[in-house]
Formats: C-alpha cells, sequence, structure tokens
C-alpha cells in the first residue's frame, strides 16, 4: 500500500515537473529571442549631458552671399542635422545651417566643424556648401541646401546627398569633394533615369550603405551595385554604379517600392525618414531611422509630432526586405533644448562615425540646435 502510495506521489511530482517546464521553456525562448532581437541593434547609446548642445547658432558667421551679393549672417538663427565623417584621426560635422534672410524660413548652407574627440568642436566662419550662381540655382534659391548624408567611396572620395529646396519642392541631390572643403554638384540625383520620371518628385534624406573599415564607413556595392535608402514619408531604396546617378527601385506596378512604413499606434505612426547612412554588419544591413508620431493613432506615450529614432535590419542578399525591426524608439526628445525650438519635440539623426573607441551619434534638436550621443566601442557591429 505505502508503495503504491509512493508511486502515486512521484507521478503527481513528475506532473508538476512537466507543468512547470511547459510554463519554463516558452519563457526561456522569449528571452534568447528578445535577447536575440538586440544583438543586431547599435547601441546603447547614452547622450553627452555635460557637453549637449555641441554646436549652437553663431551670430557673429559672415558671408557674402554670391546670389544676393549682400552679407548675411549664414548661421544665426539656425543650427542642426549634421553628417559626419572621419579624415585623417578627426571627425568633421557638416552641419546645416539658416540665416534670417531667406523667405523660406531662411536660406540654409552647410558649415564644416571639426573635432579630435567628438564632443568639442571648432568650425570654419563661412560656409563650405551654399546656393550659387550656377546650374542648382533653380532648385536650390532661395530655400537652399538642406540636410546631408556623407560617405567615403573607395577611392576616397566623398560623397554628400542632400536636399536641394526651392521653396515648393525638396529634391535629392548629389555632390563630391576630395577634402569636405571644395565641393562639385552633381545634380538631382534621379534626374538621369526613367526618363526623369522622378526628377521633380518629393525626395530627401539619402542614407547611402556603407561598410566599416576602422574610423571610416565606406560605400560598399551588393551584386556590383551601390545602394540607398531614402524618403521622408515612407523610406525607399535607389541603386548606382557611380554614387551620383541613382535609379530608384520599382515595385511589379512600376510604383516606387515602399521599404520601410509607418506603423499604426507606435512611435513612427506618421512617417519614417532615412538617418545615418546604413551599414552592413554580420547580421544584415542595418539601417537608424527616424520618426514622426502620429496626431491619430500615434503612440500616447509620446507628444503629437515628436521626431523619435529607430533601428531596422535589411537582407544583403535582398536590400528591400525587413528582417528585423524595434519595437520602440532607441532616442526621443527629452532635453529642454529637444523639446523647445524652431520645430518643438525633435530628435533628427544624420551622422554616425566610429571614433576613438566609441560610436558618436549626432544629432538635431528641434531643428534648432546640434547633441551627440555616445556608445562605447564594445558595443560594436561587425
Amino acid at each position: 500500500m505505502s508503495d503504491i502510495f509512493d508511486m502515486n506521489k512521484l507521478k503527481n511530482h513528475i506532473l508538476v515537473l512537466l507543468a512547470i517546464m511547459t510554463l519554463i521553456v516558452p519563457s526561456c525562448a522569449q528571452q534568447d529571442n528578445e535577447k536575440s532581437n538586440g544583438n543586431w541593434t547599435l547601441g546603447p547609446f547614452k547622450k553627452v549631458d555635460n557637453a549637449n548642445p555641441i554646436l549652437k547658432p553663431d551670430s557673429s558667421s559672415t558671408f557674402e552671399d554670391p546670389i544676393s551679393h549682400k552679407i548675411v549672417h549664414w548661421e544665426a538663427k539656425d543650427v542642426f542635422n549634421p553628417a559626419t565623417v572621419v579624415r585623417h584621426d578627426t571627425l568633421f560635422l557638416l552641419y546645416r545651417a539658416e540665416d534670417y534672410v531667406g523667405k523660406f524660413n531662411g536660406t540654409s548652407r552647410i558649415g564644416l566643424a571639426w573635432s579630435t574627440d567628438g564632443i568639442h568642436f571648432k568650425r570654419k566662419p563661412k560656409p563650405v556648401f551654399y546656393p550659387g550662381n550656377d546650374a542648382m540655382k533653380p532648385y536650390e534659391w532661395e530655400g537652399g541646401i538642406e540636410d546631408p548624408r556623407i560617405v567615403e567611396a573607395p577611392d576616397r572620395t566623398y560623397y554628400m546627398t542632400y536636399t536641394t529646396y526651392d521653396g515648393d519642392v525638396a529634391r535629392l541631390a548629389v555632390a563630391s569633394s576630395p577634402d569636405l572643403r571644395h565641393w562639385t554638384k552633381h545634380g538631382l540625383a534621379f534626374e538621369n533615369v526613367y526618363n526623369g520620371r522622378f526628377k521633380d518628385t518629393w525626395s530627401k534624406s539619402g542614407a547611402i550603405l556603407t561598410k566599416r573599415n576602422g574610423q571610416q564607413l565606406i560605400a560598399r556595392k551588393i551584386d556590383n551595385k551601390y545602394w540607398m535608402y531614402w524618403g521622408d514619408t515612407n523610406i525607399y531604396a535607389a541603386t548606382s554604379t557611380n554614387l551620383t546617378d541613382w535609379k530608384p527601385v520599382l515595385n511589379d506596378d512600376g510604383e516606387l517600392k515602399k521599404v520601410i512604413e509607418p506603423r499604426k499606434g507606435n512611435f513612427d505612426s506618421q512617417l519614417v525618414e532615412s538617418g545615418p547612412p546604413a551599414m552592413i554588419t554580420n547580421e544584415g544591413i542595418l539601417l537608424i531611422y527616424n520618426s514622426k508620431n502620429s496626431d491619430e493613432n500615434g503612440d500616447p506615450d509620446l507628444p503629437n509630432g515628436t521626431y523619435a529614432a529607430g533601428q531596422v535590419l535589411l537582407d544583403p542578399q535582398n536590400p528591400t526586405e525587413i528582417l528585423q525591426r524595434t519595437d520602440s524608439y532607441f532616442i526621443h526628445p527629452e532635453k529642454s533644448y529637444e523639446i523647445t525650438g524652431q520645430v518643438n519635440n525633435v530628435c533628427f539623426l544624420e551622422g554616425l562615425a566610429p571614433y576613438k573607441n566609441s560610436w558618436f551619434l549626432y544629432y538635431g534638436t528641434a531643428d534648432s540646435r546640434i547633441a551627440v550621443a555616445e556608445s562605447p566601442m564594445e558595443n560594436k557591429l561587425e
């Protein structure tokens, strides 16, 4: 009788253990999945609070505009949305600056600043890239030149994608430079493909695909083509053989193929927009992207219209296919200079550099200042 009783007790213990195992195994799988999701992202990033904002407007900088022939305080109103690149062990920022003169909320030009620690910067007193009396004047005047992204080509030439604005349409354009100071304009990115079909399409935010090589992010081809992610409502893709002429990727219906779209109920519910240059890692293609929270059907924990940033992983075998995407933002406005400015509640990421054992991530704050966040290189992606 006691043996039977002991056997029943043993069976009950086994059943209890099996029930516990059914609870534990999914939890472990969930933890592993969450860990795996985190392995492909870059960061975590910490805002450098003791130095931010690292660049502010400067009313003392003057420049004789070649079109109006007037002396303008070219960076007196706002500085924001910087690109970054490391050259000769110095980190450079190419940043958007606005004056008070241009009728479309100030003409935008590109300034140049440099640093040997990634945090403290000196800057040239005059812009290095601006609207002029050239073939691009109809597209660049008098709204200006906006929101650069920079990559280094295999031949060490620097290519910059930027937005031209004529007061009506934003158009993506390309320029190149051997030294970051002297620039050649190559025209509109989509002008020479599809018989100019997308020449006058609203387009901006060109994030060219790169591969890390030490402190440089070098433009990298996949199947003999360079790739670029672009767009500021949906994110689209384009390819190129020369980094200047770009061919948008179309879907089966002959329309622009949507690679990344907004998500209802999330921080990226109204629009998504490319951030810094995309990067090939062991996990896939990493793209940091900016987004706007919708006034309706957005993230209830963020103010309406908030710009925050997420990350997405794409397939290097098919660069328009999403593998993973973060559920939430990793940078959002929380400091006073991020919350209040020309446009409130904005963190807008455009510059990323591996520099001196850290990842430095540069972003515009409230379309008015520039800030930086840092992540130790031990969190690097190869």
